[in-house]
């Protein structure tokens, strides 16, 4: 499970809206206080419409109280800095040959590394400050994924940290930044792209029809110009 992090959000439209996405293609979504709203804004509720209940939100005081409840992540490109004698519950459904690779993978290095199965969970900076593409890393099927407040992004003392775990979506001339519902969508579905769209349907059906119909009727509109034509 793709996991979206949002660091101090401001604006409570976007927040709605992020949460359905992440309901529509089975994410979690961790929220970093302070807030600039509340949960329970009308705003928020109407941006994520009815699916807000079906939700996996998890809240936290600070960007240290969050760090402190997930000791499992790695940031992303440090994979050479992790603990190899992390307890094995933090590789649920890995058996102990699969753990104990995880616990050790540092082959390859560099962030294009796979993290497969077993493998610890990255975390992802989202900035307009970065100096690579989102699309040029490789993202672990539980990978979490931060976005700033959209005044002014996440705090550069957490970036300057981490610049291997900063992402950039590319954009053209002076504009600043997209707005961060759009932000979100955008990684959150490449992440998901990398991992086979894991879970998700990959088909959808007609309402009121059906494509087997709509085939039928293209067949006949056919069948009947080639009678006319002879």
């Amino acid at each position: 499970m793709i996991q979206i992090v949002l660091h101090e959000p401001e604006i409570p439209f976007n927040t709605g809206a992020i949460g359905r996405s992440c309901v529509a293609t089975d994410s979690a979504l961790h929220l970093i206080e302070p807030l600039g709203f509340v949960l329970n804004d009308k705003y928020v509720k109407r941006a994520g419409m009815d699916y807000w209940d079906k939700l996996e939100l998890h809240r936290y005081v600070d960007y240290e109280d969050f760090l402190q409840k997930h000791p499992e992540i790695v940031f992303a490109g440090e994979e050479g800095k992790e603990n190899e004698t992390f307890p094995e519950e933090y590789f649920p459904g890995s058996t102990p040959e699969e753990a104990a690779v995880a616990k050790t993978d540092v082959k390859g290095g560099g962030n294009r590394q796979k993290a497969g199965k077993g493998s610890r969970p990255h975390l992802w900076f989202a900035t307009t400050k970065a100096r690579q593409c989102y699309s040029d890393v490789s993202y672990g099927p539980d990978d979490f994924i931060m976005f700033g407040k959209e005044s002014a992004g996440i705090p550069e003392e957490i970036l300057v940290q981490h610049p291997k775990a900063c992402i950039r979506i590319p954009m053209w001339g002076d504009i600043r930044s997209l707005n961060l519902s759009n932000s979100a969508a955008v990684i959150l579905y490449e992440a998901l792209r990398q991992n086979g769209f894991e879970n998700l349907s990959r088909k959808g059906n007609l309402h009121r029809l059906s494509w087997e119909q709509e085939s039928k009727v293209e067949s006949d509109i056919h069948m009947s110009l080639s009678n006319r034509c002879t």
